[in-house]
């Protein structure tokens, strides 16, 4: 019983010893000449800069102008006169209905004109000679009266005559279909012999002009009640310009060579969504923005002259949301300081207050320093980084982690 006792004693002595020497409130029952080292930290020191804020948006690509052919007449198509997906002018020909009853109809009219020409010469002629009769008293009131009122329903239907002439050469000018707008047309919905009515509810073609070319995006109403309040503040200036820039990214991730001008927002808020929405004009010289193409805008819609930026890594927030950093003063002694954020830029958070520029901030090994209640704030040796250096060393600590 006695050998047993003895190691048991022991271990507990070693154990006991051990937690005495490595306690978490950092006192060691070492000598003082073997304090512990301090901890490593990478600090990156706040410049103050002028930044503009962009607002990303989804757009949609939609023509300056469209127009939808449509015959104005009844007929059967003889000819098609445009390529399909060409560009055409204003009044240029795209169909040729078959105008042979038109022709008749304008034939027709032309003749009735001509007949009732004829009647209005032989009634004015009448009316002169019992003008002069009636002055003789050679014929009766009546009868002059009758020769005037014939004179004039022959006049009226000249004017009826020439009315109908009018309109069945518009008939005939209608017969050849022509571009309403200039711009670039579609497919054809009609082949050569096809029947086509002035009624029909489906269009031949559509012409669609795409330089220059609209991009409609719809803007949250919340981000923009958060910019004015921004601005109110004096946290954000208004960008000065007297109207805003737009940017467009493709698809492919390319940023669109034009820029674009904001023409209007609208004054609804759309109920099912709660955004309203805008409007830019851009040049599309080489026609690469398409009716229907889904980009994404880039809107500078404010700036901030001393901008103070830290990297989101730098920045930690409390269980109740309270954003954070740890500042570190010229004797390397750590503080928490209380941040406002007020919008990431890029890898950045915008800052609102709580910092200042020249002061230094941790942004990588922050969970070395320990903060203990009663207890001096700790101290650490900094090693300044570039910012683009610490952005980097996150984003690497980012993969790796996500490797994991």
């Amino acid at each position: 019983m006695k050998k047993i006792f003895v190691p048991l004693v022991l271990a507990v002595v070693c154990v006991t010893a051990y937690f005495l020497t490595n306690s978490p409130t950092g006192e060691s029952q070492e000598s003082p000449g073997m304090a512990a080292p301090l901890p490593i930290v990478s600090v990156v020191t706040i410049v103050p800069e002028e930044v503009t804020i962009t607002q990303e948006l989804n757009g949609r690509v939609t023509p300056y102008l469209i127009a939808e052919v449509r015959p104005q007449v009844n007929g059967i198509i003889l000819e098609r006169l445009f390529s399909e997906g060409s560009d055409v002018r204003k009044d240029e020909p795209l169909y040729q209905i078959d105008p042979a009853i038109y022709d008749a109809q304008l034939a027709s009219a032309e003749a009735e004109l001509a007949r009732a020409i004829s009647n209005r010469e032989v009634s004015g002629a009448k009316l002169t000679r019992y003008e002069r009769l009636v002055d003789a008293n050679a014929v009766n009131r009546q009868e002059y009266d009758e020769v005037e009122s014939a004179a004039r329903m022959a006049e009226a239907e000249v004017g009826i005559a020439e009315a109908a002439v009018r309109l069945a050469r518009i008939n005939v000018d209608y017969a050849s279909v022509k571009s309403p707008i200039s711009g670039r047309i579609g497919k054809s919905n009609v082949t050569q012999g096809a029947l086509v009515t002035a009624s029909q509810p489906d269009p031949l073609a559509t012409v669609q002009q795409l330089d220059p070319i609209y991009v409609d995006v719809a803007q949250p109403i919340s981000w923009m009640l958060g910019l004015k309040e921004g601005m109110q503040a004096g946290v954000l200036q208004n960008t000065g310009e007297s109207y805003a820039e737009m940017r467009v990214v493709l698809d492919n991730g390319v940023v669109y060579s034009e820029k674009g001008k904001l023409l209007f927002a609208d004054v609804t808020v759309d109920q099912t969504t709660g955004s309203i929405s805008l409007r830019a004009e851009f040049p599309n010289p080489d026609h690469i923005l398409l009716p229907g193409m889904y980009v994404t805008a880039l809107l500078d819609v404010a700036q901030k002259d001393d901008a103070i930026l830290v990297p989101q890594e730098a920045v930690t927030r409390e269980a109740d949301g309270t954003a954070f950093v740890m500042a570190v003063g010229a004797d390397n002694t750590v503080e928490k300081r209380r941040v406002t954020t007020v919008r990431t830029i890029g890898n950045d958070w915008l800052l609102g207050d709580g910092l200042a520029g020249g002061e230094r901030i941790i942004t990588e090994g922050g969970q070395r320093v320990l903060f203990v209640p009663g207890r001096p704030a700790p101290q650490v040796n900094a090693i300044e980084v570039a910012p683009a250096a610490a952005a980097a060393a996150s984003a690497a600590g980012a993969a790796a982690a996500s490797a994991e």
